[in-house]
Protein backbone atom coordinates (compact mmCIF):
# COMPACT_ATOMS: atom_id res chain seq x y z
CA UNK A 1 0.00 0.00 0.00
CA UNK A 2 2.85 2.44 0.63
CA UNK A 3 4.37 1.96 -2.78
CA UNK A 4 0.96 2.60 -4.51
CA UNK A 5 0.61 6.16 -2.74
CA UNK A 6 4.43 6.53 -3.26
CA UNK A 7 3.39 6.56 -7.13
CA UNK A 8 0.40 8.05 -7.12
CA UNK A 9 1.53 11.25 -4.89
CA UNK A 10 4.63 11.52 -7.99
CA UNK A 11 1.93 11.33 -10.55
CA UNK A 12 -0.05 13.83 -8.84
CA UNK A 13 2.69 15.72 -7.82
CA UNK A 14 4.48 15.55 -12.00
CA UNK A 15 1.23 16.07 -13.46
CA UNK A 16 0.15 19.05 -11.79
CA UNK A 17 4.08 20.38 -12.17
CA UNK A 18 4.08 19.64 -16.14
CA UNK A 19 0.61 21.12 -16.45
CA UNK A 20 1.54 24.05 -14.80
CA UNK A 21 4.67 24.63 -16.21
CA UNK A 22 3.05 24.80 -19.81
CA UNK A 23 0.36 26.63 -18.51
CA UNK A 24 3.39 29.64 -17.48
CA UNK A 25 5.18 28.94 -20.96
CA UNK A 26 2.21 28.11 -23.53
CA UNK A 27 -0.90 29.70 -21.76
CA UNK A 28 -2.77 26.55 -22.13
CA UNK A 29 -2.75 22.72 -21.53
CA UNK A 30 -4.65 19.88 -22.09
CA UNK A 31 -5.83 16.95 -19.30
CA UNK A 32 -3.38 14.52 -21.29
CA UNK A 33 -0.19 16.36 -20.32
CA UNK A 34 -1.06 16.21 -16.32
CA UNK A 35 -1.16 12.36 -16.77
CA UNK A 36 2.02 12.40 -19.84
CA UNK A 37 4.02 14.67 -16.94
CA UNK A 38 3.08 12.22 -14.11
CA UNK A 39 4.35 9.14 -15.60
CA UNK A 40 7.62 11.09 -16.67
CA UNK A 41 8.24 11.97 -12.67
CA UNK A 42 7.24 8.34 -11.43
CA UNK A 43 9.66 7.07 -13.85
CA UNK A 44 12.41 9.63 -12.68
CA UNK A 45 11.80 8.27 -9.77
CA UNK A 46 11.85 4.85 -10.69
CA UNK A 47 15.02 4.70 -12.27
CA UNK A 48 16.46 6.06 -8.87
CA UNK A 49 15.64 3.35 -7.21
CA UNK A 50 16.19 0.92 -9.52
CA UNK A 51 20.30 2.30 -9.86
CA UNK A 52 19.83 2.98 -5.67
CA UNK A 53 21.13 6.87 -7.34
CA UNK A 54 24.30 5.43 -7.75
CA UNK A 55 24.43 5.89 -11.50
CA UNK A 56 25.77 9.45 -12.50
CA UNK A 57 23.41 12.33 -12.90
CA UNK A 58 24.21 12.55 -16.90
CA UNK A 59 22.96 8.91 -17.20
CA UNK A 60 20.04 9.42 -14.92
CA UNK A 61 19.37 12.45 -17.16
CA UNK A 62 19.88 10.17 -20.17
CA UNK A 63 17.62 7.41 -19.45
CA UNK A 64 14.68 9.93 -18.55
CA UNK A 65 15.05 11.93 -22.17
CA UNK A 66 14.47 8.99 -23.76
CA UNK A 67 11.99 8.10 -21.82
CA UNK A 68 10.26 11.15 -21.87
CA UNK A 69 10.68 11.82 -25.68
CA UNK A 70 9.17 8.06 -26.46
CA UNK A 71 5.96 8.97 -23.96
CA UNK A 72 5.75 12.06 -26.05
CA UNK A 73 5.66 10.69 -29.83
CA UNK A 74 3.09 7.63 -28.34
CA UNK A 75 1.01 10.65 -26.60
CA UNK A 76 1.57 12.44 -29.65
CA UNK A 77 0.48 9.86 -32.20
CA UNK A 78 -2.52 8.92 -30.23
CA UNK A 79 -3.88 12.47 -29.29
CA UNK A 80 -2.61 14.77 -32.23
CA UNK A 81 -2.51 12.36 -34.80
CA UNK A 82 -5.11 9.12 -34.10
CA UNK A 83 -7.61 10.88 -32.28
CA UNK A 84 -6.92 14.44 -34.06
CA UNK A 85 -7.36 16.76 -30.36
CA UNK A 86 -4.20 18.82 -31.68
CA UNK A 87 -2.61 19.46 -28.10
CA UNK A 88 0.63 20.21 -29.71
CA UNK A 89 2.30 20.17 -33.53
CA UNK A 90 6.43 20.71 -34.00
CA UNK A 91 6.02 20.81 -37.83
CA UNK A 92 7.50 24.05 -37.99
CA UNK A 93 10.46 23.69 -35.78
CA UNK A 94 13.84 22.03 -37.19
CA UNK A 95 15.27 18.85 -35.94
CA UNK A 96 11.43 17.77 -36.01
CA UNK A 97 9.80 13.88 -36.61
CA UNK A 98 6.68 13.57 -37.50
CA UNK A 99 5.35 17.07 -36.12
CA UNK A 100 5.49 15.08 -32.11
CA UNK A 101 8.79 15.59 -31.13
CA UNK A 102 11.67 17.74 -31.83
CA UNK A 103 15.00 18.72 -30.74
CA UNK A 104 14.56 21.79 -29.15
CA UNK A 105 11.94 20.03 -26.71
CA UNK A 106 14.31 17.05 -25.85
CA UNK A 107 16.83 19.87 -24.55
CA UNK A 108 14.34 21.81 -22.56
CA UNK A 109 12.92 18.31 -21.25
CA UNK A 110 16.49 17.59 -20.63
CA UNK A 111 16.26 19.94 -17.58
CA UNK A 112 12.98 19.18 -16.77
CA UNK A 113 14.02 15.74 -16.25
CA UNK A 114 17.23 16.94 -14.35
CA UNK A 115 14.81 18.52 -12.02
CA UNK A 116 12.49 15.51 -11.85
CA UNK A 117 14.86 13.35 -10.60
CA UNK A 118 16.60 15.60 -7.56
CA UNK A 119 12.31 16.06 -6.97
CA UNK A 120 11.07 12.85 -6.79
CA UNK A 121 14.84 11.43 -5.23
CA UNK A 122 13.83 13.66 -2.46
CA UNK A 123 10.23 13.38 -2.19
CA UNK A 124 10.83 9.61 -1.71
CA UNK A 125 13.41 10.31 0.91
CA UNK A 126 11.64 13.24 3.17
CA UNK A 127 7.95 12.23 2.81
CA UNK A 128 8.05 7.97 2.65
CA UNK A 129 11.45 7.23 3.89
CA UNK A 130 12.93 5.59 1.09
CA UNK A 131 16.85 5.59 0.65
CA UNK A 132 18.77 8.83 0.55
CA UNK A 133 19.69 9.90 -3.26
CA UNK A 134 23.11 10.94 -3.14
CA UNK A 135 24.00 12.86 -6.72
CA UNK A 136 27.14 13.25 -9.04
CA UNK A 137 27.65 14.51 -11.90
CA UNK A 138 30.42 11.95 -13.21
Amino acid sequence: MKKLSEYLFLLVLGGTAYYGFEMLFRGFSHWTMFFLGGICLVFCAQQGIWTHWSEPLWKQVGWCIIFVTACEFITGIIVNKFLGWNVWDYTGLPFQFMGQICLPFVIIFSGLCAVGIFLSGYTLFFLYGEERPEFHVL
